[in-house]
């Protein structure tokens, strides 16, 4: 497969810049298994779930991942923090090869080293500096400066682990109530972790869909799920996945696709799964996710849960009737 294949033209103006002040009235495109689509709202989501089926959720906590300094000659960098390598040192983003000191504020200084690693100086928790003056990472799609609204807005409210550089947006519809609603119907909600790094949002550069490679995320399963849900799928109830990170997760799994250790009855490893079409569900039957930018990685996946010609169609048709797009954008459920 050709990654050019997976391209659609998206208009810029349906990039939604920023979320709905209501999350569950986001619109809702259902895509059928027979191709038909429906037009609802994200609040009408349980009624196409059923007793018995589960519901799996991404409880991941995006951290304020972007920080700004500057250097000893004046001159301003910003940089993304990646993933805790040991102690006080993180793998990072930037732009260039900088390798010297970046003050942060009087609280917080790092040495850099060769752009991609950072080794922090400061007094107390680093966790709580960093919450004190970095931004939310949001996608550069948006094309504007994160503030502090989207600290509470880019963030599921069943955020609990943090460790995530990006959101896991389809999440973001959900809201007490309709949660409260969805388990009230004797829909199993259950929750594993999988912190969003660099793998989900970096860009195929290759030509071939086969040949890219995902970047490696970590996990965390509870055991017990993974005998909950095998009873589930053999009872004919489904799992429903909320999103492509936490299909990722689960999926990678038990495809073999991860590294892993047991730790007190917790699955806690890696994952580099790259799921597209041919790919053989082994535990999703259903995925609640958001609208997509072409070629990316996330697209392929939706493609292979329904089929890229099916989930084509069902885009041109989003499209056409104003749907917003990306991570801050309105949901479909491929059934």
């Amino acid at each position: 497969m050709k990654v050019a294949d997976f391209d659609f033209f998206l208009p810029e103006d349906l990039i939604a810049k920023r979320p709905l002040k209501e999350r569950p009235s986001s619109r809702l495109l259902v895509l059928h298994t027979d191709s038909t689509i429906e037009h609802e709202r994200f609040s009408d989501l349980p009624s196409y779930l059923d007793k018995g089926d589960i519901l799996l959720i991404n409880n991941t906590r995006v951290f304020p991942a972007r920080l700004t300094g500057f250097k000893k000659n004046g001159g301003r960098l910003e940089i993304l923090l990646v993933r805790k390598k040991k102690d006080n040192a993180w793998e990072v983003l930037s732009k260039g090869r900088f390798t010297g000191t970046l003050k942060i504020s009087e609280e917080l200084q790092l040495e850099i080293h060769n752009g991609d690693t950072a080794y922090f100086k400061y007094p107390g928790d680093l966790m709580d500096i960093i919450w004190k003056y970095g931004n939310m990472p949001l996608p550069p799609y948006l094309r504007r400066s994160p503030d502090e609204s989207d600290k509470e807005t880019y963030q599921t409210i069943y955020a609990k682990k943090e460790g995530s550089i990006a959101a896991p947006t389809a999440g973001l519809h959900f809201t007490d109530k309709l949660l409260k609603e969805i388990t009230s119907k004797g829909i199993k909600l259950r929750e594993l972790t999988l912190h969003v790094g660099i793998g989900t949002f970096m860009p195929i550069r290759t030509e071939n869909v086969e040949e890219h490679s995902m970047g490696a995320e970590y996990f965390d399963i509870d055991k017990e799920l993974i005998s909950e849900i095998k009873e589930i799928k053999a009872s004919g109830k489904r799992v429903i996945s909320v999103g492509t990170t936490t299909t990722r997760a689960i999926e990678g799994y038990v495809s073999g696709k991860c590294n892993v250790t047991l730790q007190n009855g917790r699955i806690k490893g890696t994952t580099d799964a790259f799921i597209y079409p041919g790919y053989n569900f082994r535990i999703v039957d259903s995925l609640v996710t958001n609208f997509h930018l072409p070629g990316s990685t996330p697209l392929m996946l939706a493609s292979a849960m329904c089929g890229w010609e099916k989930l084509l169609k069902a885009y041109k048709e989003a499209i056409a009737r104003g749907y917003r797009f990306l991570s801050y954008g309105d949901a479909m459920l491929i059934l």
